[in-house]
């Protein structure tokens, strides 16, 4: 599969961009373990002109994470354009992404991401400008309609294809529906099958194993799947889902030992991140750290089964340095291995 000159491989396995998720070093880890490419986070068109600090940390990209996206959301023409070209000559992505689908109300409910499904002619204005305005491969990132009595999907792709994009991809949920009850991948298969649709539709909803990645694959047609809760403490996601692609099976490697092993690097390498981000006190920044990675390890699947995590969990989301994080993992790693 290839977006413009990017060549992902055969049925590629993405990293949904998520925010207060997808940093960089976050990134990396899942690169290493399999994913095709990786998406950072959302990154606001309007903080990203007015410079704001956080958004420009947002959109820097290392080489060694490439293929990599940007994804940007905004709810006017001028302002995404602008912010598209400060990304492609600030950044140099692979590929520029449009967010059309995030459903959360500070967002939506402004006009911004999913709220554009409530104004497709605008959409579309913002779509054509951009992809006019810069040089990079652009894709959109939508959902299937604002709530369930406007499904609108099948048509909007056409109509997104038209304006010049070179991917497609569908979370198979309406806006109204935000996270919850299943997606429904019947769209997407429907747009994939459109003859007229000639660009790739990448699938995204609930996809956390090997099994339900392969299915997309062979039910649904779709070009690649893309990956987002389910990588929350567990970037070995990607490994797991592209070894029973490619084989049938997950290896048996990969133990609870080796498992947090790599949360405990996922946390050294989020304080790091933190630390090379900014010139502030050491304390100060390696607390922005823990806060960005303390939610993976909250929301790990490695922890279920323990009893009375709860107490545990909230322990890990009070945590304010390394050693305090590494002596709740090390206690958890004993709870389990004593089950």
């Amino acid at each position: 599969m290839k977006i413009g000159n990017v060549d992902l491989g055969e049925k590629p396995v993405l990293l949904a961009p998520m925010e207060d998720v997808t940093d960089r070093a976050f990134r990396l880890l899942c690169r290493e373990f399999g994913a095709a490419m990786v998406y950072s986070e959302f990154v606001s068109a309007e903080a990203l002109i007015r410079s704001v600090n956080r958004s420009l940390d947002k959109i820097v990209v290392s080489d060694a994470e490439r293929p990599v996206a940007v994804q940007i959301y905004g709810r006017d023409v001028d302002s995404m354009v602008e912010a598209a070209k400060i990304v492609e000559k600030e950044a140099h992505p692979d590929v520029l992404d449009i967010n059309f689908g995030c459903p959360v109300k500070k967002v939506a409910g402004k006009g911004a991401g999913a709220g554009m499904l409530r104004n497709i002619p605008l959409m579309l204005d913002i779509t054509r400008a951009v992809v006019r305005a810069v040089s990079l491969p652009v894709t959109v990132k939508t959902r299937l309609g604002w709530d369930h009595e406007s499904k609108i999907i099948e048509e909007l792709a056409e109509q997104l294809q038209d304006c010049g994009i070179q991917a497609l991809t569908i979370h198979g949920r309406t806006r109204s529906q935000m996270y919850t009850g299943e997606a429904d991948w019947s769209y997407i298969g429907a747009v994939k099958r459109n003859a007229r649709i000639h660009i790739p539709i990448i699938g995204n909803g609930d996809i956390d194993s090997g099994e339900k990645a392969a299915k997309a694959f062979d039910e649904y047609g779709v070009d690649a799947v893309m990956v987002g809760r389910a990588s929350f403490g567990r970037p070995w996601v990607f490994r797991e889902i592209r070894e029973y692609i490619d084989t049938g099976t997950v290896s048996s490697d990969m133990t609870l030992e080796w498992k947090m092993d790599v949360l405990r690097r996922q946390v050294r390498e989020s304080v790091a991140n933190s630390l090379a981000r900014t010139d502030k006190p050491q304390k100060a920044t390696e607390l922005g750290g823990i806060i960005h990675v303390r939610r993976h390890l909250a929301s790990s699947p490695v922890f279920k089964g323990i009893p009375d995590f709860r107490k545990l969990r909230i322990q890990i989301l009070r945590a304010e340095t390394m050693d305090e994080l590494f002596d709740l993992l090390d206690q958890a790693e004993r709870f389990i291995k004593n089950l």
